[in-house]
This record gives structure tokens, C-alpha cells and sequence, in this order.
């Protein structure tokens, strides 16, 4: 296993001149992947439609084609489930990848190719391990095995040349033999479709493995260790992986768990913690310092072209948009991507804030449709992580997961915010939690402290500590358990809030 390290270890470092190339040039790269997109689309019906063959630039394509939604590209995308080709990509689709989003219960269906499994997945999980190496010359990680936490596939009902599954699943299933090798559990095992048979089989298998990292969602990453531990009846995790390396983590802000993982889950300076950001729409960047955590390099070359709304155009009907090299630091975007799958300037609902240029680097600031706003306090997911991370430092308390939601005027109370939080490690004090996270709100958010001036609009914020595994509970009765499912952070509307209250009294009873 010492040369399979090796040996992976010189292969990855190869990859680190050309990710030097496009942090150096930056505008070069993303015309390079403007280009590469509009030639290789120009006989698709989209291609066709918006007459692809006279684009002149890049201002001449975003004046002709449209921001898109996914409501915008379903027409087009179920054709293209139903078998159709050369409809907004010219290579034939053969995989969707299924997203239910965290807003909106109805699943979306992402086309995805092959160039966008070869040059865009794929080389987003080659480049995290080159940076791994970059990072840690003296790594040993690939002497043993990674456990990535996916989800499944599923037969396509109007084409039966197709898939649908979580992205996860769909590169699993296309991955090259060397990656196989290096990586556990088995595909059938991998790819099960009853998420508790599955983390019950995932912990018999890979407590018997040498475990040296996992790529996966912090909360789902966590249901999986607890249930490797029961089996084991060991009390730390690295007692049975004692070679344990990475943990690689997405989908979710890492802070209020940093922590956790690194004072109770992973108990050792010998582990580090490096993150993603890939999603069923496309693999956009790897944490390339791990001196700056929460920080990731936007990943140039993986056949995307970006685009940036500013936050105050993004209820526009034709909002304006940003190139590369006209963003500004520490402001929020919303991001727009064309891709090597077929998506022609679609808002994928993420905002992000950039952090440095040359190189471009990132940080997750949000969801477009992912705040409160009930009373003009303008509320993102950046503002609320940063809360309630201090609140947890400053009370010992260890989170399991949280939602927030409002609480609107009436004609006899004035309106609040009401969270509600599951802790792992309850705080030493619920009160004094619940002055820092309110005190920190109105510190880093100014329209939220003017709201909440003399309570005149705000009343402090209502929290709710719910009993152990609500949120599991929840999730599994929305049919949303996996690695890919997110629970909701913020949202401006009361449903979730009512629903997670109801599951609390279940459980407790």
C-alpha cells in the first residue's frame, strides 16, 4: 500500500501546474470555457434558438440568452430524460442527477454528461486530492481506504437508457477502477436505497477497513460514525481507524461543527479538515489552504462559465450580471452557470463572497432563497452560522442541527425570529446562549439591530431546544434522509418551523 500511495501521490502532484495556470490567469481560462461551451452547443435546438453561430462575445451572449431557473430549463430537460438529443447539450445524457433543493420540496432532475462527469466531477475529486498532497506533502492517506457517504440510483421510468440518482451516486457508479481501489464500501453497498439498512451496512463493512479519510456531509458523516461506534463499542472513532487523515466536508457551513469533529470526533492534531463545494449542477471549488478555513478556490477550468448577480439585482427580471473580473470583494453574488451539461446561465441559488483575487477564492455566504426577511431585517445563513457558532463557543454547546423561521406581527405582539436547535452537548447556559446569539445578530447584521431597536419591531428571538434525533426524524419523514438531503437553515416562511415543533412532541413522547 506504501507504492499505491506513492504512486497516487506523484500522479496528483502533476495536476498542480495547471491549477497554478488559471489562478494566474484567471479572465483567460473562463473565456477559454466560454468558448469551448458555445462551440460545442451551436447545433443543439438550444444552441439553434438563440443563434449560437453569430455570438461575437461574451456581452453579445448574456444580451441574447436569458437567466434561467430550473423551471425555466424543465422542458428541456424532461425532453432530454425522455431520450430526446442535441437538445441543450450535444453528447448524449445518460445520467440525471435528482436535487429536491432545500426550498422546495419538488425534485429537480440535473442533467449530467459525460464531459461533465470526465472534466468537471472527476477532476474536482483529482484536484482535492492533489491539494491534499499540496497541503500534506507527507501524507499517507491513499495507504488506505476513503469512505464517501452517497446516495442511490434509480431506473429512469421514460427512458430506460437512463439514470436518475444523487450526484454522489452518479459518480460513483462512473468511476475509474484506480479510484474503486481506494475507496469504501463496496457500490452495492454504496448505492443501497434504504438509507437505515444502509448506514447499518456501511458501519459493518467500514468498521473493518482501514478508514484514513471520509468525504461527506457533517451531519449524515456524524449518524454514521455514532452507528461504526455502536457496533464496535469503541468510545473514539480513531480507535478504530486509528490512521484516520481527512475529513472532507460540503454541503453545509463546517464552522458550528468545527469544534465537535475536532475536539470530540476526531480527537487528534494529526486530522485535518478540507472542504468542498460540489453540487448537482457542477464540482466549483476545493479548499487550497488549509490555513484559511472556510475559504475555497474557484475551480476555472471545469468546463463552467460564471456569472455573478450583486445581491441588490437579484429581483430584477433581467438582472445585470458580473464577469470574473468585475466582482468586488466581501460582497454577496448570487451565482449564474453555464455548463458542460446543458445549463445556459442558470442561477443555481447559491450567493457566495469572494475573499482574494489572483488567486479567485470563495466563501459560501447563503441561498437566494435562503434568509428572513419578514420585517426588512434581511437575515442570510452567513449572519445566522456566525451566530450561533459563538453562542456555542461561548457555552460549551455542541450542535446536532438548527432551523429559523419568523414569527409574524399581530395586533397584539410585536414579530421575533423563532429557532429551533439540537444539541449534541446542551449549553452550560440556555440563557446566556440565547443573549450571544441575539447580541451577535444585531453586531454583524444592521438591519436586523434595527429592527430589534427597544424591540419595537423584534422582540428577541424565541428558541426552542428540541429533543435528540427531531431532525433525523423530520427528515425521514420528508422522505429526505441521505447525503445529499440539507436541512433548511433559514426560511421566511413558517412551514418548516410548524412541522420540525410537531415532530419534537412525537418524539419525546
Amino acid at each position: 500500500m506504501a507504492l499505491l500511495n506513492e504512486t497516487i501521490a506523484w500522479l496528483m502532484k502533476r495536476r498542480l501546474p495547471r491549477i497554478q495556470s488559471f489562478m494566474e490567469r484567471p479572465m483567460e481560462t473562463q473565456e477559454q470555457m466560454f468558448w469551448h461551451l458555445i462551440q460545442s452547443a451551436m447545433l443543439t435546438e438550444w444552441g439553434k434558438k438563440y443563434h449560437y453561430e453569430s455570438i461575437s462575445s461574451i456581452k453579445d451572449f448574456q444580451e441574447r440568452v436569458p437567466i434561467s431557473t430550473y423551471e425555466n430549463l424543465f422542458p428541456y430537460i424532461e425532453r432530454m430524460m425522455r431520450g430526446e438529443q442535441e437538445i441543450l447539450w450535444h453528447s448524449d445524457v445518460q445520467f440525471f442527477s435528482k436535487s429536491s433543493g432545500t426550498t422546495n420540496a419538488r425534485s429537480k432532475f440535473i442533467p449530467v454528461s459525460k464531459e461533465a462527469l470526465d472534466d468537471c466531477h472527476f477532476m474536482g475529486g483529482k484536484d482535492m486530492m492533489t491539494l491534499l498532497v499540496a497541503n500534506k506533502p507527507d501524507t499517507e492517506v491513499f495507504s488506505g481506504k476513503g469512505l464517501s457517504i452517497g446516495g442511490s440510483l434509480y431506473s429512469n421510468e421514460l427512458n430506460s437508457r437512463s439514470l436518475l440518482g444523487d450526484v454522489s451516486a452518479v459518480v460513483m457508479k462512473n468511476l475509474p477502477i484506480w479510484a474503486q481501489l481506494i475507496r469504501t464500501p463496496s457500490l452495492d453497498v454504496a448505492l443501497m436505497d434504504v438509507w437505515e439498512e444502509k448506514i447499518q451496512k456501511m458501519a459493518e463493512v467500514t468498521s473493518q477497513e482501514n478508514v484514513t479519510s471520509i468525504l461527506g456531509v457533517p451531519t449524515w458523516t456524524l449518524v454514521l460514525i455514532e452507528k461504526v461506534l455502536e457496533i464496535t463499542g469503541k468510545q473514539n472513532i480513531l480507535e478504530v481507524w486509528p490512521n484516520f487523515e481527512f475529513f472532507i466536508h460540503g454541503a453545509v457551513a463546517f464552522q458550528p461543527y468545527r469544534e465537535m469533529f475536532a475536539n470530540q470526533i476526531f480527537p487528534s492534531k494529526s486530522v485535518s479538515y478540507l472542504e468542498i463545494y460540489n453540487a448537482s449542477e457542477g464540482f466549483f471549488g476545493v479548499q487550497d489552504d488549509f490555513s484559511r478555513p472556510d475559504e475555497m478556490l474557484l475551480m476555472l477550468d471545469y468546463g463552467i462559465f460564471y456569472e455573478f448577480i450583486p445581491m441588490e439585482e437579484i429581483e430584477n427580471e433581467n438582472p445585470k450580471t458580473l464577469t470574473l473580473d468585475e466582482v468586488e470583494l466581501h460582497k454577496n453574488y448570487a451565482i449564474v452557470i453555464s455548463t458542460n451539461a446543458g445549463l445556459w446561465r442558470y442561477k443555481i441559488g447559491d450567493t457566495v463572497k469572494f475573499t482574494s483575487k489572483y488567486p479567485y477564492r470563495i466563501k459560501i455566504s447563503g441561498r437566494t432563497k435562503h434568509f428572513i426577511n419578514a420585517f426588512g431585517e434581511e437575515l442570510i445563513i452567513e449572519n445566522a452560522e456566525k451566530a450561533i457558532t459563538r453562542a456555542c463557543e461561548a457555552t460549551g454547546a455542541i450542535l446536532t442541527d438548527y432551523t429559523a423561521g419568523p414569527v409574524y406581527m399581530n395586533d397584539r405582539q410585536q414579530g421575533c425570529h423563532e429557532w429551533i436547535i439540537e444539541f449534541s452537548q446542551e449549553p452550560d447556559s440556555q440563557e446566556v446562549f440565547d443573549k450571544i446569539l441575539d447580541e451577535t445578530l444585531r453586531e454583524i447584521n444592521s438591519d436586523y439591530d434595527a429592527k430589534r431597536y427597544k424591540d419595537m419591531v423584534l422582540k428577541a428571538p424565541k428558541i426552542n431546544v428540541v429533543p435528540k434525533e427531531t431532525f433525523y426524524t423530520w427528515m425521514r419523514n420528508r422522505g429526505k434522509l441521505g447525503g445529499q438531503h440539507k436541512v433548511p437553515r433559514l426560511s421566511n416562511s413558517r412551514e418548516f418551523v410548524e412541522e420540525i415543533l410537531l415532530v419534537a412532541k412525537e418524539v419525546l413522547v
